[in-house]
């Protein structure tokens, strides 16, 4: 792979690469299936992807209504082509979106995450909660 990276919001043509992708930073605690994460992004109200050559090395997407909010999330790259700034060019390809749609970009982050999302321009606002459910 010559990480000559491309970014598209066309989705793959074979979503086990997504599958790989989530296994390979050990996100896929729930075991999602291909059609799963198909499923994850087809839902989404805007993705983008990058790509070497065909093979996905790295995603974003983000979940609104389309009017008020819009959460970004699921961003990621292949370990080995993390430090690359792809991560950074899709949070900004998201968040660009975005403000052109007069969303307001958030996203929930682990706390050491909070300094690479800050310089980005992001600001810590509130605190995020859950609750687990058994899948």
């Amino acid at each position: 792979m010559g990480k000559d990276i491309h970014y598209s919001i066309e989705p793959p043509g074979n979503f086990q690469d997504l599958v790989d992708l989530y296994e390979e930073l050990g996100w896929n605690t729930l075991h999602l299936s291909k059609d799963e994460l198909q499923q994850m992004c087809s839902g989404s109200w805007y993705s983008v992807y990058a790509y070497d050559n065909q093979q996905v090395v790295g995603m974003g997407r983000v979940i609104s209504d389309g009017v008020i909010t819009g959460v970004l999330c699921g961003i990621c790259a292949l370990p080995g082509y993390q430090s690359m700034g792809i991560g950074k060019e899709i949070v900004k390809r998201l968040t660009q979106h975005c403000v052109e749609h007069r969303v307001i970009p958030q996203l929930m982050c682990s706390d050491s995450l909070i300094p690479y999302y800050e310089s980005l321009g992001f600001k810590k606002f509130t605190a995020g909660m859950m609750i687990r459910i058994d899948r």
